[in-house]
């Protein structure tokens, strides 16, 4: 690299500098791009692109509540059933129509978002657990919220879905409700799905096409 190609990384031009100065940011990634006539990429005019990287500080100390705290008060006043052992960690049971379901709602004080997850009560033998990841990965791809995940280490088939909240916003009732609809309706549109797997023989394509069949008749 050049002397000449140093100093200019260095010291932008003037017109960037009010830029940094527009945008209130003194430390910024910048992007040189080269244009040059010969094979000294350092050669040439340069151009300046400017890209702001913001500080922005996730945390917020002030928060008004804790959102499990109107996690718990909704599911006071709708009579559900739950348990909340830990200050960010909280179960809440529901009736389905093919099993109960255990949705546990978590907050991640790091990244700010209300994490659900609602775990059947199936367990995947090693000898089955290919066949269930493909119809994981085509379950997943029906769904515009949330995901269905295989955890290996214990083999059990959960939906996950997360409400971000960052700045210190508290969710509202409607929005946990929404979650724990969300979580439940999925659990039971594929639920069987795994279980023709599973008890079934079935393959994957044909499970979720039996499902799938299944939903549109009743619709």
């Amino acid at each position: 690299m050049s002397a000449e190609l140093r100093q200019s990384i260095a010291s932008p031009p003037a017109p960037i500098g009010r830029l940094f100065q527009v945008f209130g940011v003194f430390s910024a990634l910048r992007v040189c791009i080269i244009a040059h006539d010969g094979p000294d990429v350092t050669s040439g005019p340069s151009i300046w692109i400017v890209m702001p990287l913001l500080n922005v500080d996730f945390h917020d100390p002030d928060r008004n509540e804790h959102p499990l705290d109107v996690v718990e008060r909704l599911a006071s006043l709708r009579d559900w059933i739950f348990d909340r052992a830990e200050t960010d960690e909280m179960s809440v049971t529901s009736p389905g129509r093919w099993t109960d379901y255990n949705v546990a709602f978590t907050w991640i004080e790091d990244v700010e978002a209300l994490h659900v997850a609602c775990a059947f009560d199936l367990k995947v033998p090693d000898r089955q657990r290919t066949e269930v990841m493909r119809l994981v990965a085509l379950i997943n791809e029906q769904l515009w919220v949330g995901h269905f995940d295989l955890w290996s280490s214990d083999g059990v088939v959960m939906f996950r879905h997360a409400l971000l909240l960052t700045g210190g916003a508290v969710p509202t009732h409607p929005q946990c409700a929404t979650m724990m609809k969300t979580a439940v309706d999925a659990c039971e549109r594929y639920y069987q799905a795994f279980q023709f797997v599973l008890w079934a023989g079935k393959t994957a394509r044909e499970a979720l096409d039996a499902v799938l069949f299944e939903t549109e008749g009743e619709a």
